[in-house]
């Protein structure tokens, strides 16, 4: 049986927006995790704490509904297919660059609004953090970095190749559950290697939690968007 074909994309992705002050001087499009939606890590906004002068828009827009291999052809919110959670298993090139399309017009409107792109933060949870590492490092203008929250490296071996100059120093900040049983550590350890040996600035923080955020981590992640912001 031939699967169904994937719909296009729409123009622009469906969101969920929140300012964190009149005029916002900078965002951050986050990207949600396999099955989830835009609504996920909105309530964590305000836990950030950013400072007044620094009024930011979050962007949490909703991945749209595809059948999904790896749960058996199941529909659901997704950036792209999944084949397997081992490191090693083929990916779904065709929908990461689809996903990336999306991503880039999101980005493109902001700098409509007035948002310069390096007061841009792409951010992800899981497969969102796939889409959002991979997005950032090939977008061809400096972002102000890349946070990826239980995530993994996609298409680590066309990086070289794909990787955007204009973002070799931007900062990224990773984060994982020593627990997490989804996406286990080693793979973002493996990540974390091999952006440090392109050359990239990482910052490392890992968290006795399963495949979630603690806490303590929404903590060193509002440090970290008060630092770059």
């Amino acid at each position: 049986m031939t699967p169904s074909p994937i719909p296009p994309l729409p123009p622009l992705l469906p969101a969920l927006e929140i300012e964190t002050g009149p005029s916002p001087t900078a965002s951050v499009i986050w990207l949600h995790g396999l099955g989830a939606d835009g609504h996920d890590f909105a309530p964590v906004v305000p836990e950030l704490r950013l400072p007044p002068g620094t009024p930011t828009r979050f962007i949490f827009p909703h991945a749209p509904e595809i059948p999904v291999t790896l749960n058996v052809g199941q529909v659901m919110p997704a950036w792209f297919d999944l084949y397997s959670f081992d490191f090693d298993a083929p990916e779904d090139v065709a929908g990461i660059a689809r996903s990336q399309t999306a991503i880039e017009r999101l980005i493109a409107r902001e700098e409509s609004r007035g948002i310069p792109s390096n007061r841009i933060v792409l951010a992800g949870f899981s497969q969102g953090g796939a889409l959002a590492v991979y997005t950032a490092l090939r977008h061809a203008k400096p972002l102000a970095g890349a946070m990826l929250l239980s995530t993994w490296l996609p298409l680590a071996r066309t990086l070289s190749t794909e990787a955007s100059p204009a973002n070799r120093g931007a900062p990224v900040f990773i984060a994982h559950g020593r627990q997490d049983e989804m996406v286990p550590i080693a793979y973002a350890e493996a990540s974390r290697d091999a952006l440090r040996l392109a050359g990239y600035a990482v910052e490392w923080r890992e968290y006795d939690v399963a495949h979630s955020v603690s806490s303590d981590e929404i903590d060193d992640i509002g440090d970290w968007l008060r630092r770059i912001l």
